[in-house]
């Protein structure tokens, strides 16, 4: 989304001479070094309910972390907090105190930041599907089950994007609130992760089994603000959806005013988002499909080589 920036960016680190610099460097370092600016434009957005607040923390360029509070005890875990010293302002902010560390997957932009947050707040669980994750002390599995304060997390194994991929599931005991689900990236708004180390077998299940079982109302709360995005290919897929073309203006109008685009809902994620409507007719005709899963495979092999429309 921020491809004007890319460019300006290399406008001034040319001028700057940095060029030789930076061919050294990889792509993750060159994204941290130098995009550290770019976020600050978008807006943190604190969803509370009675029994958890979830602070969404806007990072790097187009990431999220997420800060879940149990209004009970005030005991809270944070979800994949790549900028460490930003999610530390948002606990003191709150009064908060941190316990966890929920990990999604092990990719720099999720827990580069873990060792360093160890460091500077000791004593931090940190949980993940993954041993490629930083700092990690405690490895989970499908339906394992741990506690922030009162709420209840219950670890979801969704292999697909990494093999080692948890989205965390967040429920309080008898509560007639909306559950919470933290799905990093295999599940976005309108979108799904693209196969680095999986099948489309394996985000079917992910997507249709898991995630798609969960209680409808249940707040998905994802990695990045790759929504308008997601949308445009979704509009793509199926052009006379009516719910893709409502959600897109409202993602727009959001997205221009720099607040975010998080959560939607599983419910809403089944009106809109391709990946989930692999078993309709509509996006089975456009893959040239009958099967969900062979679907599946098609969408995601031409979202990856889509050219998103500038409108």
């Amino acid at each position: 989304m921020l491809g004007g920036g890319w460019r300006s960016l290399g406008t001034a680190l040319a001028a700057l001479g940095a060029g030789a610099l930076l061919l050294r460097a990889g792509p993750a370092q060159l994204r941290a070094a130098f995009l550290q600016t770019a976020h600050e434009q978008r807006k943190s957005k604190t969803v509370t309910q009675t029994n958890m607040k979830v602070e969404i923390l806007p990072a790097l360029t187009d990431n999220y972390m997420y800060l879940l509070i149990d209004e009970e005890t005030k005991e809270a875990a944070i979800v994949d907090p790549v900028q460490p010293q930003k999610v530390l302002d948002a606990v003191k902010k709150h009064g908060v105190k941190l316990t966890s560390v929920l990990t999604t997957h092990h990719h720099w932009d999720h827990a580069g930041g873990n060792e360093k947050l160890v460091k500077l707040e000791t004593g931090l669980r940190v949980y993940g599907g993954d041993s490629r994750v930083g700092a990690l002390t405690q490895k989970v599995s499908h339906l394992t089950s741990l506690k922030v304060g009162s709420l209840n997390v219950k670890c979801l194994c969704t292999p697909c994007h990494t093999s080692g991929h948890i989205c965390y599931y967040v429920t309080k005991p008898n509560s007639s609130e909306p559950p919470a689900v933290f799905t990093g990236d295999t599940l976005f708004v309108a979108g799904c992760g693209k196969f680095f180390e999986g099948t489309p077998e394996e985000m079917y299940r992910a997507l249709i089994e898991i995630l798609g079982s969960l209680d409808p109302e249940t707040r998905v709360y994802c990695g990045h603000e790759y929504t308008i995005n997601n949308l445009k290919f979704a509009r793509h897929v199926e052009p006379k959806n009516v719910s893709i073309q409502e959600k897109l203006a409202w993602a727009k109008a959001k997205y221009d005013s720099g607040e975010p685009t998080i959560p939607s809902t599983i419910a809403e994620e089944f009106t809109f988002n391709p990946f989930m409507r692999v078993r309709e007719k509509t996006v089975q005709e456009h893959a040239g499909e009958t099967d969900p899963i062979r679907t599946m495979g098609a969408i995601r092999k031409e979202k990856d080589n889509f050219r998103v429309p500038k409108d």
